[in-house]
């Protein structure tokens, strides 16, 4: 396997947008960690994040069916470096307070679309 920054140079080289961001998927330490006391000082957290533009984005996961809460989610940070991401992901009430523990890996954004809809006479925002 090539190494990522040559990976990055190359993706780049061919056209790809090579937009590198950071997931952090995170889970609860245990079934007695504090989530619901925690919560409100995470979500501060994120819209924080969100407003600083540190913040791509955030939400649980399934579980593999698709059918219930496992817990577990996911969260996309925009920054300089995986050492900045991870200084984000440290500051977070969950991971600070030892409520839930994380991994963190590069993410490489070549390819993909979205759409973004705003309505001027109804002020009505559309993201799909």
């Amino acid at each position: 396997m090539p190494k990522w920054e040559d990976y990055k140079r190359t993706a780049k080289e061919r056209g790809a947008l090579a937009l590198e961001l950071y997931v952090v998927n995170t889970k609860p330490v245990g079934p007695d960690a504090d989530i619901p006391g925690t919560l409100p000082d995470h979500l501060a957290y994120q819209a924080k994040m969100e407003a600083a533009g540190s913040l791509a984005f955030a939400g649980p996961v399934s579980d593999e069916s698709g059918e219930e809460m496992f817990g577990e989610g996911m969260i996309v940070y925009r920054a300089e470096s995986l050492d900045a991401a991870r200084e984000l992901a440290d500051g977070d009430p969950m991971h600070a307070r030892g409520v839930r523990s994380y991994t963190i890996r590069r993410w490489l954004i070549n390819e993909g679309s979205f759409t973004l809809s705003v309505g001027l006479s109804t002020a009505k925002i559309d993201f799909k």
